[in-house]
C-alpha cells in the first residue's frame, strides 16, 4: 500500500514539473517570395486563355480587398508558335472562376502545334511551352444511375487507347442550362501506364464549383447527375507535364487538412513563376440522362 501512494505522488510530482515546464512558442514563419501563377489552355480552333495572380503567404488575409490584389491587371502576356507572335489582351469573363482573362486576338490553335507563353508583369518575365497532341476520340458515352440510388448516377464512356506508351486524358463535363462552364470532376485526368491499348469502360462523377453553395453540391446530391440532366461532355488529351501537374494538384486538393498528409511540390512547367500553361486537344459528346 505504501508503495502504491508513493507511486502516486512521484507521479504527481511529475505532471506538476511537466506542466510548468510548459511556455508558448512563437514561430516566425519568413515571408515567401511573391510569384506570378499561370493558368493558361489553348485548344484546336480557340484563341488561347490565359489567368494571372499572384501567390500569397500562408497566413495572408483572405477577404474581397486582398483576392482583387492578387490579381494581376498590368501584364503583357504573348504567346508563339515558332512562326507568329500573338499579344493576348485582358478581358471580362464572369464564367470563369478568375473573371479577368487574357485572350488571343488572331491566332487559333492547332493540333500538333508547340505555344510559347511569355508573360511580363510586376518586373518578372515567365514562360511555358506546350504541345497539342493528337486527339484520342471516345467511342460512346452514356449515363447510368447507381445502384440505390433511385436517379442519380455518373456519365459512362468507353475508350480504346492506342498502342503508345505516354497518352495522357482529361474529362470534364456541364450540364446544359445548369452549369456555367465544363467543370473536372476530382480525378479528372488519368494516363494509360496500365490501360495501354486496350478498350475499357470508365465512369467519373459530376464536377461543382469550388465553394459553390447550391443546395446539390452541398446534400446527398453532390457530385452525381440526375435523371433529366442533358450532360456535355469534353474529353481531352494532354501533354505529360500537362498531366503531372493536374494529377498532383489533385492530391493536395483531396488531402486538404488531413495531419498526415505529406506536403509537396506540385510541378509546373512554369518557368520564373508557377501554375500550367496547357494545350488541350479536345472532342465533345452529348449525354442525355434517362
Amino acid at each position: 500500500m505504501k508503495n502504491k501512494i508513493a507511486l502516486c505522488l512521484l507521479l504527481f510530482a511529475f505532471y506538476l514539473f511537466v506542466i510548468s515546464c510548459e511556455r508558448d512558442i512563437t514561430v516566425d514563419l519568413p515571408e515567401a517570395e511573391q510569384k506570378i501563377v499561370v493558368e493558361g489552355y489553348i485548344e484546336p480552333g480557340e484563341k488561347a486563355v490565359v489567368m494571372l495572380t499572384r501567390s500569397a503567404s500562408f497566413f495572408a488575409p483572405v477577404d474581397s480587398a486582398s483576392l482583387l490584389s492578387y490579381l494581376v491587371t498590368n501584364a503583357t502576356v504573348t504567346v508563339s508558335d515558332g512562326i507568329i507572335t500573338d499579344t493576348l489582351l485582358p478581358t471580362i469573363d464572369t464564367n470563369y472562376y478568375v473573371p479577368l482573362l487574357y485572350k488571343s486576338q488572331t491566332m487559333l490553335g492547332q493540333v500538333g502545334r508547340t505555344y510559347t507563353l511569355t508573360v511580363v508583369a510586376d518586373g518578372k518575365t515567365v514562360t511555358g511551352v506546350t504541345t497539342i497532341p493528337q486527339l484520342v476520340p471516345l467511342d460512346s458515352v452514356w449515363f447510368k444511375v447507381q445502384e440505390g440510388r433511385d436517379s442519380l448516377g455518373f456519365a459512362w464512356a468507353h475508350l480504346t487507347d492506342p498502342d503508345t506508351v505516354g497518352n495522357c486524358y482529361r474529362w470534364f463535363a456541364r450540364r446544359l442550362h445548369k452549369d456555367k462552364r465544363f467543370l473536372p470532376p476530382p480525378g479528372s485526368v488519368f494516363e494509360d501506364k496500365f490501360i495501354n491499348g486496350k478498350s475499357f469502360d470508365f465512369a467519373y462523377n459530376r464536377g461543382t464549383e469550388p465553394n459553390s453553395s447550391a443546395e446539390e453540391d452541398n446534400d446527398s446530391r453532390r457530385g452525381f447527375f440526375k435523371t433529366g440532366d442533358t450532360i456535355a461532355v469534353k474529353f481531352c488529351a494532354i501533354d505529360r507535364a500537362h498531366f503531372d501537374f493536374w494529377r498532383k494538384a489533385d492530391q493536395q486538393i483531396n488531402s486538404n487538412g488531413n495531419p498526415f498528409a505529406a506536403p509537396s511540390p506540385i510541378p509546373s512547367n512554369i518557368n520564373g513563376g508557377l501554375g500550367i500553361w496547357g494545350g488541350y486537344a479536345v472532342m465533345y459528346d452529348t449525354i442525355i440522362a434517362q
